[in-house]
């Protein structure tokens, strides 16, 4: 019998133990845009990264109406994602609450204020011009 175990296994085994279940990617951007919707995220915009990128398989990007609603927005959804699937995701930059990023492993979350949202232009990086010009119409 061999002691060998891969790193998928392991990690499966790992998350089995902590209460994590397997989920995939498409459920999870599910749950994530119902709780965005949910917390009255604005402008909701997702794009599909597979095949384009290996920092995810989909981004997420929205707004929120002040600081106070950007950082609210993002710690729900963590907390959400921890409760429902049992998944820890990265958070960066909810304590100034202008453009806080939430990395849940297979979906990268982009929850800014207006102004910040439409000077760093992310929509613009990853969609095509002419549906990069529709989202926000």
């Amino acid at each position: 019998m061999s002691t060998h175990v891969d790193a998928a296994t392991a990690a499966h085994n790992a998350n089995a133990l902590q209460g994590v279940r397997d989920v995939t990617s498409e459920e999870l951007l599910a749950r994530i845009l119902e709780s965005l919707e949910s917390d009255k995220a604005e402008d909701i915009v997702q794009i599909d990264l597979r095949g384009k990128s290996s920092i995810g398989d989909y981004m997420v990007i929205c707004s929120g109406r002040s600081s106070r609603q950007v950082t609210s927005i993002a710690e729900k959804l963590v907390d959400r994602l921890k409760t429902d699937f049992g998944r820890l995701s990265k958070i960066e930059g909810k304590d100034t609450g202008d453009w806080v990023l939430i990395d849940t492993g297979d979906i990268i979350v982009h929850v800014f204020r207006p102004e910040v949202r439409e000077f760093y232009q992310l929509e613009k990086m990853w969609l095509p011009s002419t549906a990069a010009a529709q989202s926000h119409s």
